[in-house]
């Protein structure tokens, strides 16, 4: 599957709805729901490898691990790579495209700190030139998740810097329904938004301004929980 197709569908009528996967077994389950395309969630990923979220996953493994996830599906996969496990930009792109994705999440922000967002538009800008075309980028803005006095604004400045990088969506990952409206005005073109299982929904997202939305590991979590649930009653 080709990035243009996946590209393409960031533009359609309706908004691109991704429930993250993190094995072949749930990517089979999503492309089998009727979902166009594939979102790895690196949170969940980590979790299934034995590791966790924070870019602890060792980089070979989580390329594998993608790998895995492309080769069982018939539709296109984006996958989540944290903030680029600290590669250069042209390796990164390069080992990405190895695994047969077409498009990437890249955070701004390292170690709970939010990445200056010239350095981070360089980053991109650099991603963007490796891989061509060849990858839709989601540039991911960390500042309703970090300690900023005024998130919209930050989201607002960064988003329009990434636009300018060359990526083809913008990220304000947990964004109050309320506030991605304001960063969607202001920044343009296609927005990702957080849902999960218990809210916000994706159609509150979309009536937001959101063009994707993504469930991040909301949905993993939502399984494991219920899993632990179930444990006692087997016994």
């Amino acid at each position: 599957m080709t990035a243009e197709l996946f590209r393409a569908m960031h533009h359609g009528g309706t908004p691109l709805v991704l429930p993250n996967a993190w094995d072949p077994v749930s990517a089979r389950l999503v492309a089998g729901a009727g979902f166009p395309a594939v979102a790895t969630s690196s949170g969940a990923v980590a979790r299934v490898l034995g590791y966790d979220d924070g870019q602890l996953t060792p980089p070979s493994t989580m390329f594998a691990a993608v790998a895995r996830i492309v080769r069982a599906v018939d539709v296109p996969v984006t996958a989540d790579m944290e903030a680029g496990y600290g590669l250069p930009a042209k390796e990164f792109a390069e080992r990405l495209l190895e695994t047969g994705a077409v498009g990437c999440n890249l955070e701004d922000s390292v170690g709970g700190d939010l990445v200056d967002v010239a350095k981070q538009a360089d980053y991109l800008a650099e991603v963007r030139a490796a891989a061509g075309a060849e990858l839709v980028i989601n540039a991911r803005v960390d500042t309703f998740i970090r300690p900023i006095d005024d998130p919209v604004a930050e989201a607002v400045r960064r988003g329009r810097e990434y636009r300018r990088a060359g990526v083809d969506c913008v990220y304000p990952i947990m964004a109050p329904v309320d506030q991605l409206t304001q960063v969607a005005e202001a920044v343009g073109g296609p927005i990702n938004a957080h849902a999960a299982p218990a809210g916000p929904t994706a159609a509150e997202l979309a009536a937001a301004g959101a063009t994707r939305i993504s469930y991040g590991t909301s949905v993993h979590a939502y399984l494991m929980t219920t899993l632990q649930e179930l444990l006692p009653t087997l016994g």
